[in-house]
This record gives structure tokens, C-alpha cells and sequence, in this order.
């Protein structure tokens, strides 16, 4: 069992910057394990459909909604169990909450179905 714990979010005027991390942890965890983990960025805002932000896909480098591309990063630490979103030149359209997501599986890693674990997410407020 995987644990994901996100941070990092806030009110930011548009324009601005902000960083999310989230951290895995589990009972049979380590950052050994951690290193398999296709991993990703999520975001619903309110009345709109969860979409995929970005990806670190193991198998073929990250992979960016279009919607963020040019403006925010995906990074991940495996020593730390993190990944992390620079979210750069913010918009007031990419208020949302941000959830991350884990899994094993490879294969589709836009779709939210492909994932396994999720954290609870955390808000971003982009205000104009």
C-alpha cells in the first residue's frame, strides 16, 4: 500500500509561481520501490473534469497537458520518494485542486484509470 501526501498549495496572483510536492510513503515502501513508479499530477476544478497536468513516465520522459505546457515541470527525487510541479506563469484557469497519483502499470499514463494510488490533493488559487 502506497501512501501519497501532497503539499505546496495556495493562493497566488496570476503570473506568479508555486511549487507542489508530494511524498509517497507505505509500510513496504522505500525509495527503492519508489524509483518503479510511474507518477503524475492531476487537477479537478469545480464543475470541470479531472485532467492529467503532467507525467513522469518511466518508459518515455515526461509528458505535459497541453494546457501547462512551456509553463510548468515535473521533476521527481527517488531518494526522497517525491515529485514535485514547478508551476510557472500561473493563470487563473489552472485554479484546481492538485492530487498525484502513482502506479506500477505502464501504458496510457494520460488517463487517470491508469493509476493505482492517490493523495488527497491540495488547493491552488490563481487570483487575477
Amino acid at each position: 500500500q502506497v501512501q501519497l501526501a501532497e503539499s505546496g498549495g495556495g493562493l497566488m496572483q496570476a503570473g506568479g509561481s508555486l511549487r507542489l510536492s508530494c511524498v509517497a510513503s507505505g509500510r513496504t515502501f522505500s525509495s527503492i520501490t519508489f524509483r518503479l513508479y510511474n507518477l503524475a499530477w492531476f487537477r479537478q476544478a469545480p464543475g470541470k473534469e479531472r485532467e492529467l497536468v503532467a507525467a513522469s513516465i518511466l518508459s518515455g520522459g515526461p509528458y505535459y497537458g497541453d494546457s501547462v505546457k512551456g509553463r510548468f515541470t515535473i521533476s521527481r527525487d527517488n531518494t526522497k520518494s517525491a515529485v514535485y510541479l514547478q508551476m510557472n506563469n500561473l493563470k487563473p484557469e489552472d485554479t484546481a485542486v492538485y492530487v498525484c497519483a502513482a502506479t506500477l502499470r505502464s501504458g496510457s499514463n494520460w488517463m487517470s484509470s491508469t493509476y493505482d494510488y492517490w493523495g488527497q490533493g491540495t488547493q491552488v488559487t490563481v487570483s487575477s
